[in-house]
């Protein structure tokens, strides 16, 4: 597989390195509008050629898939545009700003008979993979409750870098350079995560969304830091399970943490990414009798970037694919809709 990757910022380089170690994968060229960012990401990953736009490098041919890791307000035009070109298509999430656009883009993927995957990370978490088949299994029961969150603290420690000076941080605090806040963000993944351990998707729900003052007049440069911060949310699934669902930038101490708690009829799980492969304890059987929890072992899972270079060498589809992240960008739209100001006529006394 010939791959070019599009966009060579930070997680570019995630892309870079992980598919530079698959058999068969050969990292054929990059583009960027950063001519020098372009240019050092090549040399670091042994890339011959940079190309300034995605016409020019589609032009020139020579390439089979794609790695879209743009803006999210750039996933769909790109996207389309690779596909129309005959490119299999891996795409960073979310995989579109509205269910309308996601929603496109897995039509004519479907159309085309292309490969499409979308890199909702945590898939590769041994911990949510052996969660799903304990599920499945019925070993807890049936799911009635569950806690999800993905907590993140970009804005309230150094360890991230300074978000006030850096656009890799600043991008994702204005809506209108792309952002979907961290309800789109990292949303998506704890969507993910709980979904698609307990195996049954959203299907209603409420939703509150906060954005906190940042800086004077909301503003830095050329960046409205409108964009929200923070997400509360309490859904159904389709299984009737229920649950709360939140993430947040501000919670210091915690770097990069998703933690789900599921509660079934004949036991319970905690599963956490925390380590190289997560971690997931049980509570079941004669252990309910004295709320005893039990750490499971784990061993490494097949990665989301292995997933699509098998996919297309092979011409099977992959999960996650375009039509998962769709239906993930319905849960996030309806949760934008949900979000409704009480006007302060409605609750004057």
């Amino acid at each position: 597989m010939r791959l070019l990757i599009l966009g060579t910022g930070a997680m570019a380089n995630t892309h870079a390195t992980a598919f530079g170690g698959i058999d068969g994968v050969r990292l054929a060229g990059c583009v960027d509008i950063d001519r020098t960012r372009a240019e050092a990401f090549a040399a670091r990953h042994g890339i011959d050629l940079v190309f300034d736009t995605l016409t020019d490098a589609l032009s020139s041919g020579g390439f089979d898939a794609i790695a879209n890791v743009t803006p999210d307000a750039l996933h769909f035009r790109t996207s389309m545009e690779a596909m129309a070109a005959g490119l299999h298509v891996f795409c960073e999430k979310p995989l579109a700003v509205t269910h309308g656009d996601a929603r496109h883009m897995t039509e004519a993927a479907a159309q085309a008979g292309l490969i499409n995957g979308v890199n909702l990370t945590y898939r590769n978490v041994a911990a949510l993979q052996r969660a799903r088949e304990i599920i499945g299994q019925g070993e807890i029961g049936e799911v009635r409750h569950f806690e999800a969150s993905y907590l993140q603290s970009w804005l309230t420690q150094p360890a991230w870098g300074d978000w006030a000076t850096e656009e890799k941080w600043l991008w994702r605090l204005s809506s209108k350079h792309g952002s979907t806040g961290v309800l789109g963000d990292v949303g998506v993944h704890i969507f993910d995560f709980a979904t698609y351990a307990i195996g049954s998707d959203i299907r209603t729900i409420t939703a509150h969304l906060k954005t906190f003052p940042k800086a004077p007049g909301d503003r830095i440069g050329e960046y409205d830091l409108d964009a929200n911060d923070s997400m509360l949310m309490t859904a159904e699934l389709g299984s009737g399970a229920s649950g709360v669902i939140h993430a947040s930038r501000f919670a210091t101490g915690h770097l990069n943490d998703l933690h789900l708690q599921v509660f079934g009829t004949h036991g319970g799980l905690e599963i956490t990414n925390r380590g190289d492969l997560g971690s997931i304890r049980i509570c079941s059987g004669a252990e309910r009798e004295t709320a005893t929890w039990r750490d499971l072992p784990l061993s490494p899972v097949v990665t989301n970037y292995q997933r699509f270079a098998e996919a297309v060498r092979t011409g099977r589809p992959m999960k996650p694919d375009f039509a998962t992240a769709t239906r993930l960008q319905a849960v996030i739209d309806a949760a934008f809709e949900a979000h409704r100001v009480i006007p302060r006529t409605e609750i004057a006394s």
